[in-house]
């Protein structure tokens, strides 16, 4: 679903529990962030900060509203009260923001993203273990929305999309996507794509293990 009205947006947006100016919030926090860094912090440094940072500023917003949060399998999310739907905050690549062109997740995923990326293209966004406990169902059966974000020129871009496929390692199918406003948010003034979280979505590389006769 496509729609380029913002006052659309603005309901959609408000229906999931979110407003432009709570992401704004939580991005111009993590832009700050990452112009402290400098040349003798590591290479991908800022990519990092700006995601973790994104996702903390964004719970910090949504916490005090009843929201919940979880770090499973190092996909920082935060779950609305109602636990029809979470939110993580990830880098994207192509048009962010932009709904007439294409789009997707800037760095590879790993298998626990491929598995919510799968629950949410076959339920969409419908409404004991632990799980259920805490959320009324399991973690990975909460439909996941995408909070990507992009420097482009100078300029932050972001869109709240809905994702339902993983070609390879990398999202790039989505049910839903909405555009958010953040033009008047100040420049991070660095690449902050490099780098969504530690290893490869949360897990580490396939590595072949083989038992030598001894």
């Amino acid at each position: 679903m496509r729609n380029t009205d913002p006052a659309w947006n603005a309901q959609r947006l408000a229906e999931l529990g979110l407003s432009a100016d709570i992401v704004c919030r939580a991005l111009d926090r993590a832009s700050a962030d990452v112009r402290m860094i400098t040349d003798l912090d590591a290479p991908s440094a800022r990519g990092y900060t700006f995601w973790t940072k994104a996702n903390r500023y964004l719970a910090e917003e949504v916490l005090p509203l009843e929201w919940g949060h979880t770090q499973r399998d190092s996909i920082l999310r935060v779950i609305h009260p109602s636990s029809s739907h979470c939110i993580t905050a990830i880098s994207g690549d192509g048009a962010v923001g932009n709904v007439r062109r294409s789009v997707r997740s800037k760095n590879p995923k790993g298998k626990a993203m491929a598995r919510i990326v799968d629950y949410n293209e076959k339920f969409g966004t419908a409404l004991f273990t632990r799980d259920e406990v805490l959320y009324g169902r399991e973690l990975d059966q909460i439909t996941m929305w995408c909070l990507l974000y992009k420097r482009e020129k100078g300029k932050l871009l972001a869109e709240l999309s809905l994702p339902t496929r993983m070609e390879g390692k990398y999202v790039d199918r989505w049910l839903e996507r909405i555009p958010i406003d953040v033009s008047g948010l100040d420049d991070p003034g660095a690449d902050i794509g490099l780098l969504d979280s530690p290893g490869d979505g949360g897990e580490g590389p396939d590595v072949m293990v083989e038992l030598l006769a001894g």
